[in-house]
């Protein structure tokens, strides 16, 4: 039988996302606190623009956390490092120009731990490649928001040491590395809207690309390590993904998707997690047997995903207005990750 459904290099990952969110929190209640602080309207205009960035891309944060599968804790070493900064923030023991500086080093800390997710996504799996893929985009930005902070540290550490204005073209400068990065991405989701959430068809799609991801990568091995890493994954995916979905998407549209439609979804589902429990009672290292339940399975579920994706999908969009669709992605995703949440507290 499957021995575990954890992975320490995933867990590992889920670590780093969980610092990260506590970090994103953190770049939020400095901004805030900043805006106040700062008189020159200009700063505070870019400042103010950066804080709607960061509360938009918590909202990209939270999906990914949700779509990579894994809730973890944040070390406490990045907790007790983010109180000490927001007592330095909120004290006087730190100069303007100089809380600005520590706000530099804080996205500095943020963009470098998105691109070492992107890059232990690169050589981990693609499935995880396919879950934090809109954190790219974060990714840019925060880099973005560095260049903007470096124009605010001279101003200000200018200002306060000599008294005298800076020299004039530091903006330009600025300005012009900002486009520089605005162009990578700018055809992003998180580019294009300023909605934290993606609607409920959105994140489902997310959900079934993974999922047929992971299917590719168990059928391009035969390593029992492998196949039982993948499968660890594919066994939480599948059960968060269609608890919340039951929860949330299908107790919403039987009103006008119809009963029996909406039933046949409800059995396929539970057709799927009697599955997962009857692979799980078969050893990886029966790869034979392993992959050719894994084979019923895809069949199953590529059925039931072009149900949702062509009738399902058709009668949400001709039934739901874009509030609903959003309200539905928000709780659709809280749902997920009290799922998720609750498995990974079951393995402690």
């Amino acid at each position: 039988m499957v021995q575990t459904l954890n992975d320490t290099k995933r867990s590992a990952i889920g670590m780093e996302l969980a610092d990260m969110r506590v970090l994103q929190n953190l770049l939020i209640s400095n901004e805030e606190k900043l805006i106040s602080a700062i008189d020159d309207q200009d700063i505070r205009k870019r400042l103010q623009d950066m804080l709607e960035d960061d509360r938009k891309n918590m909202g990209v944060l939270e999906t990914v956390i949700v779509q990579y599968g894994i809730q973890a804790e944040p070390r406490d070493t990045v907790k007790q490092w983010a109180e000490k900064i927001q007592q330095l923030m909120e004290g006087s023991a730190l100069s303007l120009y100089q809380k600005v500086s520590q706000h530099e080093l804080l996205k500095h800390n943020q963009t470098m731990t998105g691109l070492l997710i992107h890059k232990c996504a690169q050589v981990v799996g693609a499935d995880i490649e396919v879950a934090i893929g809109p954190l790219n985009t974060v990714n840019f930005e925060n880099r973005a928001h560095q260049e903007q902070l470096k124009g605010i540290i001279e101003i200000l550490g200018v200002r306060e040491l000599t008294g005298k204005e800076p020299a004039q073209g530091l903006w330009g400068r600025v300005q012009d590395a900002v486009a520089a990065f605005s162009g990578v991405v700018g055809s992003a989701v998180t580019q294009s809207s300023d909605k934290q959430d993606m609607n409920i068809q959105t994140l489902i799609r997310l959900d079934h690309n993974k999922v047929n991801t992971i299917f590719t990568e168990i059928g391009a091995t035969d390593d029992p390590q492998k196949l039982q890493e993948y499968f660890g994954q594919l066994y939480k995916d599948i059960l968060a993904h269609s608890q919340a979905e039951e929860e949330i998407v299908y107790a919403n549209v039987r009103s006008f998707y119809g009963d029996d439609n909406t039933q046949e979804l409800y059995d396929e589902q539970a057709q799927m997690k009697r599955m997962l429990d009857e692979i799980k009672s078969i050893s990886p290292s029966s790869s034979d047997e392993f992959k050719s339940k894994i084979k019923q399975l895809m069949d199953v579920l590529g059925d039931h995903i072009r149900q949702e994706e062509s009738t399902l999908f058709a009668a949400i969009d001709n039934n739901c207005s874009d509030e609903q669709k959003e309200q539905m992605a928000t709780d659709f995703k809280a749902a997920k990750s009290k799922v998720q949440e609750q498995m990974a507290a079951s393995t402690k």
